[in-house]
């Protein structure tokens, strides 16, 4: 086989595997996101209960012990500044889904 064939093979083998290495990825995104949309619902639950209690959303000691104890469970490869960073955005994005939380019919 000719070093141009080989090149061409190991090209397409390298195509295939990255297709489905992006296949992987994109089924990955549906769980995050659909994680995300459970989470979401329970803040949006939180936030009526708490407004039932008369209580305040925004609870800063439970989001620094939610931000402890990902940062905890991580094993990598993300650094833990990363972990901070992704779940300091999405308990942020929940919070505001759960400030604006209407009392249940």
């Amino acid at each position: 086989m000719t070093t141009g064939k080989l090149a061409l093979l190991r090209a397409k083998a390298d195509e295939r595997a990255l297709v489905a290495l992006r296949k992987e990825i994109d089924s990955i995104d549906g769980e995050i996101l659909r994680l995300l949309a459970r989470r979401a619902k329970l803040a949006l639950s939180v936030g009526q209960v708490k407004k039932i209690q008369g209580r305040r959303v925004y609870d800063p000691a439970r989001e620094v012990a939610v931000l402890r104890h990902v940062v905890g469970a991580n094993r990598g490869p993300l650094s833990p500044v990363a972990v901070e960073r992704i779940f300091r955005e999405i308990v942020r994005q929940h919070r505001r889904l759960a400030e604006s939380a209407s009392l249940p019919a």
